[in-house]
């Protein structure tokens, strides 16, 4: 069971993606956890064969507890399942008849992902036969249930090798597997050949799209979160000692480089501030590492890369705040369509176990919410978290003359064990040099 964040001390799995003899690829999604705040996608890390799940569906287990066992995956490994155990002895009596699926109880929890995919699909989840603890509705059960279209599978692309990950996006995408070129072991299609052939990611839902209606289910997830970042922020600001910093930055540049660079692309390829601020924020941690990173064993350590935290509210309450990995070495494109992937995902409860285990430093911006400046609270074992305020026309001073300047406060809390407000201000000034020469970001 992965480590989703400092404060989740057991998770419960909710779906296996995978079954014994399933050939496994590093960064192939093999089950579906239940934390706190949200459900998350766990990755496997590793490339071979999966000789047995470990932990039942439904079953909560500690942080660190195995999941499955993976074994080494042979040559001959993409060939078929592993055989199955040797039956148990023969007994006198005959063995009872299998149980049907028991039928959803009523406010049964399905997972935002059941909810989602059923809404797509137009599956009602309360007339469907569950196979998932007490009668929960899994994926499965509702792809089975109306199976999305897709391009008829000739006889060759039926018995094309592909991994799990492989044929669930397949199925999700509509895409026909016979068309994609696999990278994997003698052929087969891998998950990381199904994304690229979907091309680029889709754009952010819309807030206006229609969601479920309250339900004690809901209520019971947004209890539980709340209950998440209230134990967090309570250990922050009992173990953290916060100092905070504030300043306000010019954006007449980089606004009129975002409106020179607009112009030129259509509207589904356009930057937004947000960006800009996101990546000189990844920029100015490697410049000023000593804020980047985990105050860990009564001492601070320095992380290796730049991956940045962005915060996100979701529309059923309560924040996550996934990361963005390697934020200071993508390009600007890059960065808006990962934005836009995480977002829609955290929305969506598609997160991956990847994104929620490792931040190094968290930026939230309530500039969009119209609030002039933010002063968060650190994500332990975090030392840094940086605050975007709204863009606003204000009079500022410059070269004698006083006119109006697009401006925007941004502010640092960091971790005064670690760090002292000299190198608080250092990070701050990188952030302002960095946003007065956008194109360089």
């Amino acid at each position: 069971m992965p480590s989703l964040g400092a404060d989740m001390d057991a998770g419960k799995v909710i779906e296996w993606l995978v079954k014994p003899g399933d050939v496994v690829h590093r960064g192939d999604i093999v089950a579906v956890v239940d934390t706190d705040k949200a459900d998350v996608d766990v990755e496997i890390f590793e490339d071979g064969i999966v000789e047995a799940l470990l932990v039942a569906p439904g079953e909560k287990v500690a942080v660190g507890t195995p999941l499955a066992r993976i074994g080494p995956a042979g040559d001959g490994a993409a060939a078929g399942p592993m055989p199955a155990p040797p039956a148990p002895p023969a007994r006198s009596e005959p063995p009872p008849a299998p149980r049907p699926p028991a039928a959803p109880a009523p406010g049964a929890v399905h997972s935002p992902l059941v909810r989602r995919l059923a809404t797509e699909r137009g599956v009602d989840l309360e007339t469907l036969a569950g196979t998932g603890p007490e009668g929960t509705v899994t994926r499965a059960d509702v792809e089975q249930a109306l199976p999305a279209p897709a391009p008829a599978a000739t006889g060759a692309n039926a018995e094309r090798p592909a991994t799990p990950r492989a044929r669930r996006l397949a199925r999700e995408l509509g895409v026909d597997l016979g068309t994609v070129t696999g990278t994997g072991p003698a052929g087969s299609v891998t998950g990381a050949d199904l994304a690229a052939a979907a091309g680029p990611a889709a754009p952010v839902p819309s807030a206006a799209r229609a969601e479920p209606s309250a339900s004690p289910v809901r209520t019971d997830r947004e209890a539980s979160m709340r209950r998440a970042i209230a134990s967090r922020m309570e250990r922050a600001n009992r173990e953290i000692p916060h100092y905070y910093l504030e300043t306000r930055v010019d954006l007449s540049r980089a606004r009129a480089w975002l409106d020179t660079v607009n112009a030129q692309r259509s509207v589904d390829r356009r930057l937004i501030p947000a960006a800009l601020l996101l990546k000189a924020t990844a920029v100015a941690a490697r410049e000023v590492p000593d804020l980047n990173g985990f105050w860990v064993d009564d001492a601070p350590r320095t992380a290796p890369d730049v991956n940045v935290g962005l915060v996100v509210s979701l529309r059923s309450g309560g924040l996550v705040a996934p990361a963005i990995h390697a934020t200071d070495t993508m390009d600007l494109d890059e960065l808006m369509r990962a934005m836009r992937d995480l977002v829609g995902r955290a929305r969506a409860g598609r997160l991956r176990s990847s994104e929620m285990s490792d931040p190094t430093i968290t930026v939230t911006n309530l500039g969009d919410q119209g609030v002039d400046k933010v002063f968060g609270v650190i994500f332990p074992p975090q030392l840094a978290i940086v605050g975007f305020g709204a863009i606003r026309e204000e009079p500022w001073a410059s070269g004698g003359m006083v006119g109006a300047r697009p401006v925007v406060t941004v502010t640092l809390a960091g971790d005064h064990r670690a760090t002292d407000g000299i190198v608080g201000a250092r990070y701050l000034r990188a952030v302002d040099r960095l946003l007065q020469e956008p194109e360089e970001l």
